[in-house]
């Protein structure tokens, strides 16, 4: 491959949203183009499948977190690149001596690439944190810090206060690597478009006014590709839709018996070592593990009786792409308008303490909760039924995109395409 690449994903930018927010369906010279999104429409699934051309069911990353069973725990947002089990498609592109970049990508630390940059802050024992970014060189991270003027803005890249900053300085530092470092190819992702979405819903003015940023975040980094003689492929990594209805599974469960908890001082908090089964929710998709497959009927006959979930599939053996060894025995999907919820208790008071805090490593389940304020300073709000916006559903009638300037060996028709054709591209050698 002579050409070197800029492989940009953004957040939450469907094809249908790009093209009606757009106005056309052409954006600074590119064609955009519809393509089919992956199942689960999920950040870490589609960041996996797009670096190893496979589905979740092969690489393993079948949601933003899974549940372990020897620690009866589930674990979100881990970044560990030994997580994906899967061959990553530029492998033979680097044996050759191409060089590749990962930015702000999800389970890149401990990779082979020869750029990685990702956000490792240091959690402090009485509260708070310090911002820090483990980069590789551990150099680049320095030379970035200064030359940006400052550490990369991590309460804005989650959390209530997540926005605008955080694509502005990954921005500035993917245009900062393109200059100087150089790599044939980088990969990295715009983040704040997801924030506003999930909080307002796709069709509010709020969604507007950020998605007018993300075409300026683009227009900048196309005219850092033009500038320093890079290709770019640019694509959108799941739709947001309209969410209107909340589902619980945990209560669902607890209803019926199924789901136990222990009361800690008032506050109700699971006891996985005496419940039959538990939903590890994230997004429109639940994991339901079950711990005595005795009663693997009953768990799937009482969330089948409530009426309100889409499908109910086989985790384990079925054939949606999801089957993998980390996965629910059952993995429930909800109808479009809906979204699932870890929550379990129904009082204020018996919520756990985690559930006012942001923190995203020890809740059992996807919380978009934290992304808005409290009257307390210290706390957010806990409130799901502020939540507009969700994804995880991967619909036909609401598509993917993708744009670039430079020639795929084969037209793409879905995201697992698009990864397999970048795969070809980098490996040809004229």
């Amino acid at each position: 491959m002579k050409e070197k690449i800029l492989l940009v994903q953004v957040a939450a930018l469907g094809y249908n949203l790009f093209t009606a927010k757009n106005g056309a369906k052409t954006f600074d010279g590119l064609e955009i183009n519809p393509i089919e999104g992956l199942f689960p429409a999920l950040t870490c699934p589609v960041q996996a499948t797009l670096r190893t051309a496979t589905l979740p069911s092969l690489h393993g990353i079948i949601a933003n977190g899974f549940f372990v069973k020897e620690f009866l725990r589930p674990f979100f947002w881990e970044q560990s690149s030994s997580l994906i089990k899967a061959e990553r498609i530029w492998k033979s592109f680097r044996a050759k001596g191409g060089k590749v970049a990962e930015m702000f990508i999800q389970q890149s630390l401990g990779s082979e690439n020869d750029i990685v940059l990702s956000p490792a802050p240091i959690h402090k024992h009485h509260g708070g944190m310090i911002l820090n970014c483990f980069s590789k060189p551990a150099e680049l991270n320095k030379r970035l810090k200064k030359v940006l003027g400052k550490e990369f803005p991590l309460q804005s890249y989650w959390g209530p206060f997540a926005g605008e900053a955080s694509s502005l300085w990954i921005v500035a530092a993917v245009k900062s690597v393109v200059k100087n470092e150089k790599p044939d190819l980088l990969y990295t992702y715009i983040p704040h478009l997801d924030y506003d979405l999930q909080r307002f819903g796709p069709d509010s003015k709020q969604a507007t006014a950020a998605f007018k940023f993300v075409k300026k975040c683009l227009i900048s980094l196309l005219s850092t590709a033009k500038n320093e003689n890079y290709k770019v492929i640019i694509f959108g990594d799941y739709p947001i839709t309209p969410a209107k209805k909340v589902i619980y599974p945990n209560k669902i469960l607890k209803a019926a018996g199924l789901f136990k908890t222990r009361n800690v001082r008032g506050m109700q908090y699971p006891d996985l070592f005496t419940s039959v089964a538990f939903a590890v929710v994230d997004h429109q998709i639940a994991h339901v593990h079950i711990f005595d497959s005795k009663e693997a009927r009953r768990v799937r006959g009482t969330f089948e009786k409530t009426g309100v979930i889409a499908e109910i599939i086989d985790g384990k053996n079925g054939k949606s792409g999801i089957e993998n060894e980390r996965s629910g025995d059952l993995v429930l999907l909800a109808e479009k308008g809906s979204w699932f919820d870890y929550r379990w208790w129904d009082k204020k008071k018996e919520a756990p303490e985690y559930a006012s805090h942001v923190d995203i490593h020890n809740k059992p389940g996807y919380d978009p909760c934290e992304l808005f304020r409290s009257i307390n300073p210290f706390k957010i709000g806990n409130n799901p039924d502020k939540v507009r916006g969700t994804h995880g559903r991967n619909d036909k009638d609401d598509p993917v995109f993708y744009m670039s300037d430079i020639e795929l060996p084969e037209k793409p028709g879905s995201l697992l395409d698009l990864s397999k054709s970048i795969q070809k591209l980098l490996d040809t050698d004229n």
